[in-house]
């Protein structure tokens, strides 16, 4: 966590982490109810990481048909 936010720029986060990491907190505060915190939290890293996965990818595929759109 300390090297993600050391490594990218302010901007970087708030474009590329802030929405994910929004989203899976949302879905985890209204649907994990493990009575555990250990497992609530793994729950809300799981899907940050998937959840971030998916959106770098769609970010990837929409720059890429960006960039053959102008060429």
């Amino acid at each position: 966590m300390y090297d993600l936010i050391r490594r990218l720029t302010l901007r970087q986060l708030a474009l590329e982490q802030v929405p994910p990491f929004f989203v899976a907190l949302v879905i985890a505060e209204l649907f994990y109810k493990f009575h555990s915190f250990l497992l609530e939290t793994g729950g809300f890293l799981l899907t940050w990481f998937v959840l971030d996965a998916a959106y770098s990818s769609l970010r990837r595929l929409l720059q890429r048909s960006r960039a053959d759109a102008a060429s």
